[in-house]
């Protein structure tokens, strides 16, 4: 089943409605059989938002409104990722890694990957290919070579080359082996850039507002193709010399250039169709889910000196947003306090780890979620407390420069890593500017990027990466860069896996206990943090997730389809060292 997006599904509605007399009498305007590109490609690239996006879960409701009953529940990806990456946590199954085939984000993130996405991709493909339409046909091979290109990264083996045949009469796609997939996905790459390239072919239609990402351009895809193949070679880079083809990737002047050629997924404000961007469920959830680490959130306030300088990160009122004052009681017994900030420990089984705390805990801020900017005005957030129109990342700008800086490190290209990490770390600055614009708040929010207190912090992350040896310049890098990815997690547990950076908290390791990594606040407010952790670490059963479990529907129905994995922390992704 395909989902469309409404408001570009309704006018063609009324487009058969308008035409009836004209329509042959068997013929069901209702169930049109068969779908233009136009409106297959917003679908499918709303759908692999979806899929790698932050959400709780809750109800999103099409064409009805937030909070009606029969709307349709999204979780992605970075719902889970976000938490293995210790920039949120939540009261789930995904606490202490314990993910499995059956959760409500695996299920969403497979279904919505292979039904709302891939499936329409591949449709626009085999439109394009027979009508000569370059155009669709390269933006969609480059969506979908992408797209797998993320679930590869994260669960490993998957359906590939026999996904999305059911024409061709397979219903039952074997599993493909990463190491196999990742080839074809440089060739589809490839196959895109040539069409959107070819001046010759025999339909030169070319997108506008149904391509949400980039209005059609043509240019702009291509960049996003070759920044797309630069990330895989870095992937890549420490099973297979890629030097040559990063070299010449860096040498095309054909990436993602500036903060507004970044490939990112638009999402809207309310209004008769809800678009939001999933991550702001939480504003009008009944039960809100998503808590910010305790980790993360120390790491940016300064606190953890063996990560941080001891600077705090003026992107913080951006990220997080307190509903409460810090001289106001919270709703019941807190686990984790300091002044305004509320929020639970990864792995806890602390007495108050499951107070309710909805209307005291801190909450994701107008950068991932499209919520409020934190300006000391302290209230209980809802669904109009932001518009909820902040993109999901897929890569942006940012991104590439901190992709520049990991390949000059590892010598596989020429370059300053020093200039090119104090490159990536101003334009992470400009991009949460260029976001807030995006969401287009109702409050005043100030521009971060080039302020001093911007300034100052990259003047000390740079006095650390420059007192560093060639580790620590590496753990510089890859933790600005987690930083800067917080929203979008996908990316973030790739690299962790791959490099071992940013250091993450670890609930078996009594110096990262309570107390072994809280430092006194800089402000002097009082870290109200009251021991309600064991007295021990605690107890992981299988470690660190390597990948994810497959979507247990997938193998029950499929006879073609593995067992399922038995343990997350043995199943590799074919490029870890």
């Amino acid at each position: 089943m395909k989902f469309f997006k409404w408001k570009y599904f309704l006018p063609a509605l009324m487009l058969f409605a308008a035409c009836k007399k004209n329509l042959d009498i068997n013929a069901d305007p209702n169930n049109p059989t068969d779908i233009p590109e136009s409106r297959l490609l917003p679908t499918a690239e709303k759908g692999l938002g979806d899929a790698l996006a932050i959400s709780n879960g809750a109800v999103t409701n099409i064409g009805i409104g937030a909070g009606v009953p029969g709307g349709v529940q999204i979780a992605g990806l970075s719902d889970i990722l976000s938490v293995f990456m210790h920039q949120t946590v939540q009261r789930s199954e995904l606490d202490k890694y314990g993910v499995v085939g059956t959760s409500f984000d695996v299920q969403y993130a497979w279904l919505s990957f292979y039904q709302s996405s891939v499936n329409n991709l591949e449709v626009i493909i085999n439109k394009a290919t027979a009508n000569g339409n370059a155009v669709y046909g390269g933006i969609a091979k480059i969506l979908k070579a992408y797209a797998y290109s993320q679930f590869v990264d994260v669960f490993g083996d998957i359906p590939f080359s026999e996904a999305s045949k059911q024409s061709q009469g397979i219903r039952y796609p074997k599993f493909d082996d990463d190491a196999e997939i990742y080839p074809q996905l440089f060739a589809l790459l490839d196959e895109g850039i040539h069409d959107l390239s070819d001046n010759t072919a025999a339909n030169l239609q070319t997108p506008s507002s149904d391509d949400v990402i980039y209005g059609g351009d043509p240019e702009l895809w291509i960049k996003a193709a070759n920044s797309i193949k630069l990330k895989l070679y870095t992937q890549l880079r420490l099973v297979q010399d890629v030097t040559n083809e990063v070299t010449q990737l860096i040498n095309s002047g054909e990436l993602i250039s500036k903060t507004s050629e970044s490939f990112l997924l638009p999402y809207g404000p309310n209004g008769a169709t809800d678009d939001r961007n999933p991550a702001f469920s939480d504003y009008y959830a009944t039960q809100r889910n998503e808590y910010i680490s305790p980790w993360f959130y120390e790491i940016l306030k300064g606190y953890n000196e063996t990560i941080n300088t001891g600077i705090e990160d003026p992107r913080i009122p951006y990220y997080f947003y307190n509903q409460m004052d810090k001289t106001d009681p919270a709703q019941n017994p807190t686990e984790y306090r300091d002044s305004a900030f509320l929020s639970i420990y990864f792995g806890s089984v602390g007495q108050n780890r499951d107070q309710n705390q909805q209307s005291s805990m801190t909450v994701l801020g107008i950068y991932p979620a499209g919520g409020r900017y934190d300006e000391g005005d302290h209230e209980v957030v809802s669904g109009t407390s932001g518009t909820g129109a902040a993109p999901y990342r897929f890569i942006t700008y940012a991104d590439v420069l901190y992709l520049k800086a990991e390949l000059i490190h590892a010598g596989l290209i020429s370059g300053d890593e020093r200039a090119a990490l104090q490159d990536a770390m101003e334009e992470s600055f400009r991009q949460v500017d260029y976001v807030v614009d995006l969401v287009g708040p109702s409050q005043s929010v100030p521009e971060l990027a080039g302020t001093d207190a911007a300034n100052d912090y990259i003047d000390a992350v740079l006095a650390e990466f420059d007192a560093g040896n060639s580790d620590e310049k590496l753990q510089v890098i890859m933790t600005q860069k987690w930083i800067s990815s917080f929203g979008s997690a996908v990316d973030a547990y790739t690299d962790y896996r791959r490099t071992g950076y940013p250091i993450l908290f670890n609930p078996e390791d009594p110096d990262m206990a309570p107390g072994g990594f809280v430092q006194p606040p800089v402000d002097g407010d009082p870290v109200i943090n009251p021991g309600n952790q064991p007295a021990v670490p605690v107890q992981l059963s299988k470690g660190y997730p390597a990948s994810l479990p497959w979507y247990q529907g997938e193998l029950e129905t499929n006879p073609n389809a593995p067992p399922q994995k038995d343990n997350l922390a043995n199943y590799e992704i074919f490029w870890m060292p």
